[in-house]
């Protein structure tokens, strides 16, 4: 194979903005070979890609080696799951599920099948901001993480926009608000550079700022095995926001905020100080460094170029899909200790969070606004 057939599976903004990228030569070796859209309005006249109407029908007509599916959050997962029983090689929108207990089944799927490449659009991991946290916090070089704070309210929406389609904003439609469609990036980011709390407990405030059954505020308190604990906020409510992410470490401090990274190191971790000075109010000696003009990576277009040499030359992914599971556990635990005033204990239990949503969904508005 020396060049990758994509067939694309949903043509909204998502898909069209992937499908420029590629129609544009800017993914070398993958070409847009078919298109599935119900809608007619999303059928634009593309020299050499065949549409579809149904999925189905794209999955089984032997023109395409691998699927992008950027469609409504429901239907990831069912999509996901023919498309690696067709045999095709897998790139998948976030969320990667609804809740827990698809993923579960998705993943296991996956895992069946360990020759076809699955991987989903976490386009943030590209961020070489967020890639030098990692890389600080997994090396360990500031110690011990002590608190995260990270206030991500720069999400504002209109009203226009939850009524755009009939699926958004909806526990039929989206499976959530902020944290299904929003905050998935962040979530992911949150875990892939500081690892999985044990335990979870979140305020959500469902319709505050909209006319919605979802939650567009969340307030969520995340405590470590290890004693670090987190404080995770979002909204698409507030306006102007805020997106500032604080690390505070045995060793130092990590400040993200305006495409600026602020490194703060102690010359002496604070623990050590903490025993060993004999000064009532001193502070450790510290050393400043900013790092800024990193830009955002490739974004988009690097998670499809990663994907394509993954097939063809066995590059790791960027973002194995198998690896969405753990956004979309705190996204359900948030939630679930939203609805019952209790802090959730991780691993999240799928099934009991499975039924809780059922009843959301079955008491929920069935066609949008």
């Amino acid at each position: 194979m020396q060049k990758v057939r994509l067939g694309l599976i949903g043509y909204g903004k998502m898909g069209s903005g992937h499908a420029a990228l590629i129609l544009d030569g800017k993914i070398p070796r993958l070409a847009l070979a078919a298109v599935a859209t119900r809608s007619p309005a999303h059928r634009p006249s593309l020299s050499g890609v065949k549409f579809f109407t149904e999925p189905v029908a794209l999955l089984k007509s032997g023109l395409v080696d691998a699927v992008l599916i950027a469609t409504p959050h429901p239907s990831h997962a069912p999509l996901a799951l023919a498309a690696l029983k067709a045999g095709l090689h897998v790139l998948l929108e976030k969320p990667i599920a609804v809740h827990k207990a698809e993923a579960v089944r998705l993943i296991a799927a996956a895992k069946r099948r360990p020759q076809q490449v699955f991987g989903a659009v976490f386009n943030q991991r590209t961020n070489p901001y967020y890639r030098k946290i990692r890389e600080l916090v997994r090396g360990g070089s500031l110690g011990a993480v002590r608190r995260i704070n990270w206030t991500i309210t720069n999400w504002f929406r209109s009203e226009a926009y939850y009524r755009s389609s009939a699926w958004r904003a909806t526990w039929a439609g989206e499976g959530g608000g902020l944290l299904l469609n929003q905050c998935p990036h962040h979530l992911d980011l949150l875990q892939w550079m500081t690892g999985m709390p044990a335990r979870v407990r979140a305020h959500c405030h469902f319709g505050r700022y909209h006319d919605i059954e979802v939650e567009d505020d969340v307030s969520a308190y995340l405590e470590y095995k290890d004693g670090a604990h987190a404080v995770f906020i979002a909204s698409t409510g507030e306006a102007p926001g805020t997106n500032r992410l604080e690390i505070a470490a045995d060793g130092g401090r990590i400040v993200y905020e305006h495409d600026v990274l602020q490194l703060t190191r102690n010359t002496t971790p604070a623990s050590v100080f903490c025993r060993t000075s004999r000064e009532f109010f001193l502070t450790p000696g510290t050393t400043e460094e900013k790092i800024a003009g990193l830009g955002q990576g490739g974004q988009h277009s690097d998670v499809l170029a990663n994907f394509t040499v993954a097939i063809l030359d066995g590059v790791p992914l960027i973002a194995p899909a198998v690896e969405g599971i753990h956004s979309l556990e705190l996204a359900n635990a948030m939630l679930l200790s939203a609805w019952t005033g209790q802090t959730v204990e991780l691993p999240l239990n799928a099934a009991l969070y499975e039924k809780w949503l059922k009843r959301k969904i079955a008491a929920g508005r069935k066609t949008g606004r």
